[in-house]
């Protein structure tokens, strides 16, 4: 079978360009995908936006009514990085159910992808860090409240510590939540995930895929998942504008293709989602972000 990919248009808020939050990625990353055999028929899904009843299962009702009202405090505002306007408020909500759908498609055929979501430093009372709501946060309760799932596993290898996932689940027993980020990066203050791993500036390939392997096992051991939602992100690469990592494209590929291999060897269910990635060369991010898709196919 093909790779079950969800997508939607309006996950490009289609921000001016040089904007410092790059989401031209989105629209080039589906043109590449198309352009390499892995998105041109039937697999493409296209969630519809997330309702407020999903939002508020995680994050706080006023925020939700803010997001959706497009009424976000400016105060907010300035921790995500950007306006909350009638595009970014759609574009948030789309992207969560995209990535519930994509959780609910990887349950049935063992692998799926969203083209966007990672949005991991939504916390529970708001929005920060180019984040407005926290779609992999969302997707788990989900699947957890309709039986869909019993455990989860959130593994998050974007290069910045997955904070507000940490927050909302730290009273969550079903979801374990695990970050391997750089030490010094943001945020400055961080939330405690069930299991951190911290690495120095400058961390290449080989000390990066030695320690991912090392830990995979733990994760296994401790969360006993019948799901794992990965968050992808493409910021570890020694190009990105604010990684502080020296990941090649070969070690991304390396990276997906370990997390792949370990838990479908096992059985377990993965949806990929494609976390953060900064450029202001967007063909190349793209490019990057599109890792993630040629690994999982592999899987299918």
């Amino acid at each position: 079978m093909t790779l079950p990919i969800v997508h939607h248009p309006d996950y490009d808020a289609r921000f001016p360009a040089g904007h410092r939050f790059p989401m031209g990625k989105y629209s080039q990353l589906m043109t590449r995908l198309r352009a390499k055999g892995l998105a041109n028929g039937t697999e493409i899904l296209v969630p519809e936006p997330a309702s407020s009843d999903w939002l508020k299962r995680v994050h706080d009702s006023d925020y939700v009514d803010h997001v959706i009202a497009c009424t976000v405090p400016k105060e907010i505002e300035k921790e995500i990085g950007f306006a909350v306007d009638q595009r970014v408020s759609a574009r948030a909500r789309y992207a969560t159910a995209g990535t519930v759908l994509a959780a609910r498609l990887a349950l049935r055929h063992g692998v799926a992808c969203n083209t966007a979501g990672g949005s991991h430093h939504a916390r529970r009372a708001q929005g920060a860090g180019f984040c407005t709501l926290n779609d992999a946060a969302v997707a788990a309760a989900r699947l957890l409240e309709d039986g869909a799932a019993s455990r989860v596993l959130i593994v998050d290898l974007d290069v910045h510590q997955g904070d507000g996932t940490a927050d909302i689940f730290a009273r969550e027993p079903r979801v374990f939540t695990f970050s391997m980020h750089a030490e010094k990066n943001y945020p400055a203050r961080k939330i405690q995930s069930d299991l951190d791993v911290e690495l120095p500036d400058g961390t290449g390939d080989d000390a990066y895929l030695a320690r991912l392997a090392s830990v995979l096992p733990v994760l296994m051991s401790y969360a006993r998942p019948d799901l794992v939602i990965y968050n992808a992100g493409v910021d570890p690469h020694q190009d990105d504008q604010i990684g502080r990592l020296k990941l090649t494209d070969e070690g991304l590929r390396q990276r997906d293709r370990t997390v792949f291999a370990f838990f479908r060897e096992r059985g377990v269910p993965v949806c990929g989602v494609i976390g953060g990635g900064y450029s202001k060369d967007i063909a190349a991010l793209a490019e990057r972000h599109t890792i993630l898709f040629e690994v999982a196919a592999q899987f299918t």
